[in-house]
């Protein structure tokens, strides 16, 4: 059986980070590419000398040459722009989807029959981008922001619960952003709903506080968040690559699932060797099929705006 391959676009925090996880899990081969001369190649040598220190199955290649990505099974979109002073949502989605354009350009052209996790912002508007300029099969094209906002919202339930985080099981729906729909009822605790453990004024803050957990991370380092969603791109390709079934929340294509008619949003999916195999179907109540069409809304106006740039 042929080693996997997995490519990195982007040496930055979130790319490297992403790499140097994916690589420690021996998931398979790793290569990290950047436009920058030497970024990547410098990261790869030293999470290779780390090696030095403690083992790690995986090997790791750092590259600016697009062609030795080439037959990748995996290739996970973390190159893009922060919105920095005086630039504007539009500024911002220009920029990211020219950048995504040329790099799904490249997949395409390197790697045909590969999956690919968009991880760079906005979230499910570049994966949209992606979708588009690849032309490829929608269950192959996600967005990384489920997986990271379930984790966050884990974190905070667990540091007040006082519990294994491992044990919770979060759901999260909608756009990456302010308006995502944190779904209490459907998050457990050890098979125990989140609503038996915790009263609605505390759910509440920590759904307010997953919504903002992006912005919570930049005010308190001056940068964006790039540990946990590195993590969550690798967990997305682990369950690809190792057929695992798993069931979580990302950004998936949406046609009659919760009457959304055609959008990359988040929802839960069973992600396995077909990438997005199946999107799980929830009995939302009114109150939270309403929340989640303002979320879907949202997306739509900005998919509307993007799609004049690419």
């Amino acid at each position: 059986m042929s080693k996997a391959k997995i490519t990195v676009v982007g040496a930055g925090n979130v790319g490297a980070t992403a790499a140097h996880i994916a690589a420690s899990k021996g998931l398979g081969d790793v290569v990290l590419i950047d436009i920058v001369e030497g970024l990547a190649e410098g990261k790869a040598l030293d999470i290779a000398e780390a090696k030095g220190v403690y083992a790690s199955a995986g090997n790791l290649t750092g590259i600016t040459d697009w062609d030795m990505t080439a037959d990748s099974d995996i290739v996970i979109v973390t190159s893009g722009l922060a919105r920095k002073p005086g630039m504007s949502r539009d500024d911002l989605l220009a920029k990211n989807a020219g950048i995504v354009k040329s790099v799904t350009e490249q997949i395409v052209r390197t790697s045909p029959d590969s999956f690919t996790i968009v991880v760079c912002n906005p979230l499910d508007v570049m994966t949209y981008v992606a979708a588009k300029i690849s032309g490829f099969e929608k269950n192959r094209v996600m967005g990384m922001a489920g997986a990271l906002d379930s984790a966050r919202f884990a974190c905070f339930i667990a540091e007040e619960l006082n519990c294994n985080i491992g044990d919770i099981q979060g759901v999260l729906m909608g756009g990456h952003g302010d308006d995502m729909v944190p779904l209490p009822r459907f998050t457990s605790v050890a098979g125990i709903p989140l609503t038996e453990l915790m009263k609605q004024d505390r759910i509440d803050v920590h759904i307010e506080r997953a919504r903002r957990g992006g912005i919570e991370i930049v005010n308190l380092m001056g940068t964006s968040a790039y540990y946990a969603p590195a993590a969550g791109a690798v967990k997305m390709a682990e369950a690809i690559l190792q057929d695992k079934k798993s069931i979580m929340s990302c950004c998936a294509y949406c046609e009659d699932e919760y009457n959304i008619g055609g959008a990359f949003v988040g929802v839960p999916v069973i992600l396995g060797a077909g990438g997005v195999e199946k999107v799980v179907r929830l009995n939302l109540n009114d109150e939270e099929l309403a929340d989640l069409a303002v979320s879907v809304s949202h997306v739509r106006e900005l998919v509307t705006v993007v799609d004049k740039m690419v």
